[in-house]
């Protein structure tokens, strides 16, 4: 892909987000795209969003389970950019139309107090750089196409990189909570939608320990000249499977003694 294919594909993106109407599979416009044009195609959408005023808040980290993996036929993690108006208060709803096909998944946050990057960072320095970690959940959207509604084919990981993995949303509970306060492996939540649990997990889906997530993220994110910053929110990853949020949804995250998360969709 060059340069202008690049521009193109961020520009027919951001129109998606704006109109709500979904574009076509880039892996089918461009056959040849790979790893780096479909992170190209993020950055060009993180320069235009920057252009109009928006901030960057944090990262987040996605395909860090086996499961999301086998589902992709990829086997590494893949990564996107939070903006401040993505962020959700806990407890709050969203307005009916913000989103195209929203969907969650929990997550384990972690805010970070000093600036972390490099190939070589280690998990050691991941723990010295967090302030702290607390429950949180993700909303997912989808301004491409899931499936192509001639062939079937689904969307590639370039697909959803391209579209700043899927990112859309984050919400945080209120609880705060040192680093090694817990045994975040054993971190777990129990998923309900409207009252009925949908999904549970533990943190040690995340690639183990959700941690070596975040140290995954430092290592990408040095190979494009780029790293964590203080302050910053890192969503490590989802334990559990997306959950479908069709309007009129309500989601409690109960993640025991570690805390809970609430959102719902107007």
């Amino acid at each position: 892909m060059t340069p202008q294919d690049h521009a193109r594909a961020a520009a027919d993106l951001l129109q998606a987000e704006a109109t709500g109407q979904q574009i076509g599979l880039l892996s089918l416009r461009h056959p040849d795209m790979g790893m780096d044009d479909a992170y190209a195609i993020q950055n060009a959408i993180y320069e235009q969003k920057l252009a109009q005023g928006r901030k960057v808040i944090g990262w987040k980290i996605g395909l860090t389970s086996k499961a999301m993996q086998y589902a992709l036929n990829i086997d590494i993690p893949d990564s996107g950019i939070l903006f401040d108006d993505m962020l959700f208060d806990n407890g709050s709803t969203v307005p009916k139309g913000r989103f195209i096909q929203p969907r969650i998944e929990a997550e384990i946050a972690f805010v970070m107090k000093s600036a972390i990057g490099g190939s070589d960072i280690t998990r050691d320095e991941v723990i010295a750089a967090t302030d702290y970690v607390a429950p949180s959940i993700e909303i997912l959207d989808t301004r491409i196409l899931r499936a192509d509604p001639e062939t079937g084919r689904t969307r590639s990981v370039h697909d959803t990189i391209s579209d700043n993995a899927a990112n859309a949303g984050i919400v945080l509970g209120a609880e705060r909570h040192a680093v090694d306060a817990f045994d975040l492996r054993w971190v777990g939540a129990l998923t309900f939608r409207n009252d009925e649990i949908e999904e549970t997990g533990l943190g040690a889906g995340v690639l183990n320990d959700p941690v070596e997530s975040v140290v995954w993220l430092a290592r990408r994110m040095a190979q494009y000249g780029q790293q964590i910053e203080p302050g910053q929110v890192i969503l490590s990853g989802s334990f559990i499977r997306p959950i479908e949020c069709p309007p009129e949804t309500r989601i409690h995250a109960d993640f025991g003694t570690f805390g809970s998360v609430d959102i719902a969709f107007g």
